[in-house]
């Protein structure tokens, strides 16, 4: 047999499963979506915040009688941010739970390990907790991304500091997958921008030895410090900052919690900067602004509105849109061509881009500042 027609047939199963499009977890009336997501340990918190915009979004639709007279049905997994925990989960919900579409799943070794089955299943992933470049190379059919990439948070963090002046920069990251991503990215920015980086200080966030990063990060008595992680590793080092004599301003992106810093740092968390790849919640004039605090309000949530709730929603909300267009008869491949075909969609000034040839979302991007009430200040 040659050579040439023996490489095709041993890839075919693969090419098949590839191509194969999807319409389990559609009924009649229920459309069902699922993730692995991280909702326990540190970042659990904020996770969480992550989901229940999304279910604002998904119950408020529903009693609206669902999207195409489909209800929606949101299953969530706790991986405990493990990423074979995120594998097994998301093999149940595929094969299993039988779900449409994995929806704003966590993590960017996450997001890559479950793409593979994603992928031979015929099932998108949709809005992932991930900026990570690394999953916005080349072009994934089978991913859609909503928020910004974290090269467009970092470009943006370098700006602030270039205009400002600043001249010493110390770098400090959990040293996992995520933690990598941030900080190449933060990296590239600064080399592009000319900017001096004084230090760079990682910890296994497993076991994080906060104490002595903070004094590695005193030792470069840096102007600001840009912080490549999030949850409790972050208050753990701004925490144990304070017991030394430097007191840089403290950078952050999105993926940190100003709820969660406000809250486990108090007075402390006062003047930190976060990207945010989300319209200010304090800009009613958005129309999405509007319509997630007025849902916030009407339902009585029982937590108070925040960024990374309002994250999940427009995930939701980006999500559901694409659902609306792609009509009654929905499978995976007639949803990947209504999304294709949108061009840009908009609310407000927020906008996102989607064609055949990118599903990389949005690039909005805009910087804010833990005020002394704690609330943030665009």
């Amino acid at each position: 047999m040659p050579t040439t027609r023996r490489a095709v047939l041993a890839a075919l199963p693969l090419l098949l499963a590839t191509a194969r499009t999807r319409s389990a977890g559609v009924t009649g009336d229920t459309l069902h979506l699922g993730a692995s997501l991280v909702l326990s340990g540190p970042l659990g918190t904020q996770t969480a915040a992550y989901a229940a915009g999304s279910r604002l979004c998904f119950e408020a639709a529903n009693a609206r009688g669902g999207v195409h007279d489909r209800r929606i049905r949101y299953t969530t997994l706790d991986d405990g941010f493990d990423v074979q925990r995120a594998v097994q989960n998301t093999r149940r919900l595929i094969e299993q739970e039988q779900v449409f579409l994995i929806h704003n799943c966590t993590g960017t070794a996450h997001t890559a390990a479950i793409l593979p089955l994603a992928r031979a299943a015929g099932v998108i992933v949709f809005g992932p907790v991930t900026g990570a470049t690394s999953l916005r190379q080349g072009h994934e059919r089978m991913l859609f991304h909503v928020r910004a990439g974290y090269a467009d948070e970092a470009a943006r963090i370098v700006r602030q500091l270039r205009e400002l002046g600043t001249t010493a920069v110390a770098l400090f990251a959990q040293d996992d997958a995520f933690g990598q991503a941030l900080l190449v990215e933060v990296k590239k920015a600064a080399d592009a921008a000319g900017l001096r980086l004084a230090a760079e200080v990682r910890v296994d966030p497993k076991q994080p030895e906060l104490d002595a990063a903070a004094r590695a990060v005193a030792v470069a008595a840096p102007q600001a410090v840009v912080m490549c992680t999030a949850g409790g590793t972050f208050t753990g080092l701004v925490k144990a900052l304070q017991a030394t004599a430097v007191r840089p301003t403290v950078y952050g992106f999105s993926v940190a919690s100003a709820d969660q810093l406000v809250r486990e740092l108090g007075a402390a968390a006062r003047g930190i900067v976060l990207a945010q790849i989300m319209p200010s919640l304090a800009n009613r004039s958005n129309p999405a602004v509007n319509e997630f605090l007025a849902l916030h309000e009407a339902q009585a949530v029982g937590t108070p509105p925040s960024a990374s709730m309002f994250e999940g929603y427009m995930h939701a909300r980006v999500l559901l849109e694409g659902l609306r267009r792609a009509g009654r008869a929905l499978d995976t491949d007639r949803l990947v061509a209504a999304f294709e075909s949108a061009g840009e969609i908009t609310f407000g000034k927020f906008a996102l881009h989607y064609t055949p040839q990118s599903h990389r979302g949005s690039a909005y991007v805009e910087l804010a500042i833990i005020g002394s009430d704690g609330r943030l200040r665009y």
